[in-house]
């Protein structure tokens, strides 16, 4: 696998995504990872290789700025971080948009063949790029916040894909109603993966607090990593094929 830092802007802040992606001739279809409250730290770029060892490449995008990082455990840190983006979805769709801007003009990208996997706030983010009618073919949201914002939609045309623990108190089962409801009211063509006894940020082993209602799952984990590989593979097939 080969990784490259790249700097990119929105506006005058400077933010610092990961690209990663293995050898092969020809353009690749492109999956944007959108990392968690604590910033793009190892866990996202851990998913970026993930995700690139299918044969895609996968950019862990920035939405906080070049160097800010939360860190597990520090809830005060890093609300501070998700805070402003989590309450102006104007800008957080600006912020995401972004990064596909800056990583699709590149000559190794398949631009036309797009995903974006967000986790935790990262599935805020990537939800909200669906909303805003991004030029992306799917997105998924992985033990994400589903709860819309007052930023007036656009017409969804990615599909989506939301894998969400039964148990997690952040997502209450009315808001997940609520989303499957707005959903089905936009016609988007959208899955729900529920797992039982399964709480927030599952993927994720140095989230794991059971006091805070983060608690990592093996297994969550693993069936997580095959519905996203399953999804990627449905959506993102290359034109030529």
């Amino acid at each position: 696998m080969q990784s490259e830092l790249i700097e990119y802007y929105d506006g005058d802040i400077l933010l610092e995504g990961c690209l990663v992606q293995g050898e092969g001739f020809g353009p690749k279809p492109l999956v944007l990872v959108a990392h968690d409250w604590t910033g793009r730290r190892q866990y996202a770029i851990d998913k970026a290789h993930e995700i690139a060892g299918l044969g895609y490449a996968a950019f862990a995008i920035d939405m906080y700025g070049k160097g800010v990082f939360g860190a597990d455990g520090d809830v005060a840190l890093n609300t501070a971080l998700m805070g402003p983006l989590a309450s102006d979805r104007g800008l957080l769709r600006q912020r995401i948009n972004a990064a596909l801007d800056a990583v699709s003009v590149r000559p190794e990208i398949d631009a036309t063949a797009v995903v974006a996997v967000g986790y935790c706030f990262g599935g805020m983010c990537v939800l909200e790029l669906a909303r805003m009618g991004a030029a992306v073919q799917g997105v998924v949201s992985v033990h994400g916040i589903l709860a819309p914002g007052e930023a007036v939609n656009a017409a969804i045309t990615a599909k989506v894909l939301c894998l969400h623990g039964h148990d997690d108190p952040m997502v209450p089962p009315e808001q997940v109603l609520a989303f499957e409801q707005e959903m089905t009211a936009a016609q988007v063509d959208w899955q729900m993966h529920v797992y039982g006894g399964t709480t927030h940020a599952f993927t994720n082993p140095g989230a794991d607090n059971p006091d805070f209602g983060t608690v990592y799952s093996s297994i969550a984990n693993l069936r997580a990593s095959h519905s996203v590989q399953a999804f990627l593979a449905e959506v993102l097939i290359r034109p030529e094929t």
